[in-house]
């Protein structure tokens, strides 16, 4: 009996040996891949480069009064839009009235009496070519002439000032624009130094930003020179993008920039004008500027490529043996969060791996034959 038993026993190890022999035998085995790998060459592309800018109408204007009084009526509401000239506020004139009319008496006072000096004195010029008065009577007679129409222009402009002071108390918009803040109501008291509000004239806008002096010597050497007098005339076309990522449909061109790198931020102050003509931008707006910048004949890399260690970067060029070796690189970052532009360290040509260059390390084999194909 126990030799039956040691025999079923032996008998079933050899079957479970060989059902283990069957599965490995069936298991899929590993195959070499190859890492994913780029051939680096020289293109032409445009990198749209960003700036924060903060827009402002071409035409500002702070309103305030020019003379001092009650507020009578406030004739438009925040955000209308106005025309150059349109009435704004009035201000009480009723003093500007009286003025004025007190000076317009002055001036006709002052008329008769020099029209009484001109009597004397050509009354006394026949007096004295007839030798009956002394010179001395004909030179007063003649400073008094001189003295009443000298009277006569001070109360003349007396009167301009006081038609001035009187349409200083009807204000009107200084450009066509839209209206910004009011922070007085009818009925307060106003002084020259009262803000009324401000009209924004939103014809053009201007897109105020800072541009950095790296970028600046790259718009230099393609012919960019920040002259007032051509700027529009050699700007490129200038982007914004709003705060919410909506890219405005209209383009702008650079029209001013300061002549002077600042020296604590390395950056020049720049103005973009954008046309404005369905007031869909207002002051105050912020955005992103985007300059197109042209770059030739550079050898653009992904980002993924490129290994940082501290303050280096490399990449891992393919040797002809299928091996990779380390080499160092400069970049520049052309902003769309892919790719570089190689600067120094490759050659056109060059193969370097892209997918997993992370994980790598010194004379690692990274390209193997393709597997042949199963029947």
């Amino acid at each position: 009996m126990k030799m039956k038993n040691s025999m079923r026993w032996a008998l079933a190890l050899t079957m479970m040996v060989g059902g283990l022999t069957s599965c490995v035998g069936d298991m899929p085995q590993v195959e070499q891949t190859s890492f994913e790998t780029v051939t680096v060459k020289k293109e032409d592309i445009t990198v749209p480069i960003k700036f924060s800018a903060k827009l402002k109408g071409e035409t500002d204007v702070t309103i305030t009064p020019q003379v001092s009084g009650q507020l009578m009526k406030i004739c438009v509401t925040e955000g209308d839009q106005v025309k150059k000239g349109q009435v704004l506020f009035m201000i009480d004139s009723r003093n500007a009235r009286l003025e004025l009319e007190a000076a317009q008496a002055n001036l006709q006072s002052a008329i008769a009496q020099e029209n009484s000096a001109r009597i004397e004195y050509e009354s006394n010029k026949n007096l004295f070519e007839k030798k009956i008065i002394s010179k001395y009577t004909l030179d007063t007679s003649e400073n008094s002439y001189s003295q009443a129409k000298a009277s006569v222009a001070q109360a003349r402009a007396s009167v301009n000032s006081a038609k001035v002071n009187l349409g200083y108390c009807t204000i009107t918009a200084p450009v066509t624009g839209s209206i910004g803040e009011i922070p007085v109501r009818s009925g307060d008291q106003v002084s020259t130094s009262t803000y009324l509000t401000t009209v924004s004239g939103n014809t053009n806008m201007d897109a105020e930003f800072s541009l950095p002096e790296t970028i600046l010597s790259m718009m230099l050497s393609e012919g960019f020179r920040p002259d007032p007098n051509k700027l529009s005339k050699i700007s490129p076309e200038i982007g914004f993008i709003m705060k919410n990522g909506t890219e405005y449909e209209y383009k702008g061109k650079i029209t001013r920039a300061t002549g002077v790198v600042n020296a604590s931020t390395g950056t020049i102050s720049l103005k973009a004008t954008f046309p404005n003509p369905k007031g869909q931008l207002y002051s105050g707006m912020q955005g992103s500027i985007v300059i197109p910048i042209k770059e030739e004949a550079v050898m653009v890399i992904p980002q993924e490529a490129v290994v940082k260690l501290q303050d280096k970067q490399q990449v891992y060029k393919v040797q002809t043996d299928s091996t990779v070796t380390s080499v160092e690189v400069t970049t520049q970052d052309i902003f769309d969060g892919e790719h570089y532009i190689a600067l120094t360290g490759l050659n056109e040509g060059d193969k370097i791996v892209t997918v997993g260059a992370n994980n790598l390390h010194e004379g690692q084999k990274v390209l193997f034959p393709a597997a042949p194909k199963k029947d």
